[in-house]
């Protein structure tokens, strides 16, 4: 496995969850390369993939399958790291992503908490049951991922559940400085990934006028940004870990937007 000169994190260890794809996965690849110490979290088993690739390649990770939109999985798989690992200093929190693209006035009440659970919770779990053990270490970094989608159209419970992780990542950083925690979230933009292995729900338009619904957010999404289109995987991954290292020790409590001009 290649490595960087300057190791950003050698030997830290790093919780990321949401790891099986997408981004959550190209942040695993790249903090493996820079020595990071990985506990890797998805409830599909294809972390379990994931993890065999990166230790293939001569990375110490550890695949937890676990249901974060739950307390119990949150807190075991806490609990589960720092039994590996004996401490965790880095979470970042990528689990989430919309679920139904559409008209707010479309969504059914269980719809929408649905995409609470599925945007927020997983979260907010994850930093309640991260922080003792890095109070008690004395310090560490959290990165929320959440998204330029909190101004966006036909995807207003997503965007609810982002606005709520940028509320949280700027109190938490309010509330836990004093322990020597950093607090921090990136938001991305629309971005370009291989097909999802695993879907997240998304049911296929019935009709032309959900197909419409569905293109609009799409096409708001490129004109909002301003170079036109979707940023890579590595785009998104990049900022993700400048937060997460010490060159960004002086940053807590701000959200970065990673979305090609569009703030969000």
């Amino acid at each position: 496995m290649r490595r960087f000169q300057d190791s950003r994190f050698q030997d830290r260890v790093m919780v990321i969850t949401g790891a099986a794809q997408g981004i959550g996965r190209r942040v695993a690849e790249r903090a493996a390369t820079e020595g990071a110490r990985l506990a890797l979290v998805d409830r599909s088993d294809l972390v379990q993939e994931v993890v065999a690739d990166l230790v293939g390649q001569g990375a110490e990770a550890i695949a937890l399958q676990a249901d974060l939109e739950t307390w119990e999985g949150a807190e075991t798989v806490m609990a589960r790291s720092v039994e590996h690992f004996g401490r965790i200093d880095i979470l970042i929190n990528n689990v989430g992503g919309a679920i139904n693209f559409k008209p707010f006035t479309e969504f059914t009440p269980e719809q929408i908490s649905a995409e609470i659970t599925r945007s927020l919770m997983p979260t907010l779990w994850c930093c309640r049951a991260v922080l003792p053990t890095m109070i008690a270490q004395g310090g560490g970094v959290i990165v929320n991922v959440s998204s330029a989608a909190t101004r966006g159209i036909h995807r207003i419970p997503y965007s609810a559940a982002k606005g709520g992780v940028n509320a949280m990542t700027a109190s938490l950083a309010f509330e836990y400085a004093e322990h020597g925690i950093r607090v921090v979230a990136t938001a991305p933009g629309g971005t370009e990934a291989p097909p999802r292995k695993i879907s997240r729900g998304t049911p296929e338009p019935r009709n032309a006028t959900e197909q419409a619904w569905f293109q609009a957010h799409i096409d708001q999404t490129k004109q909002s940004c301003l170079f036109g289109r979707y940023g890579t995987l590595d785009e998104m991954a990049a900022p993700i870990l400048f937060m997460a290292s010490d060159e960004a020790s002086y940053i807590t409590g701000s959200v970065l937007p990673v979305a090609g001009g569009d703030q969000g």
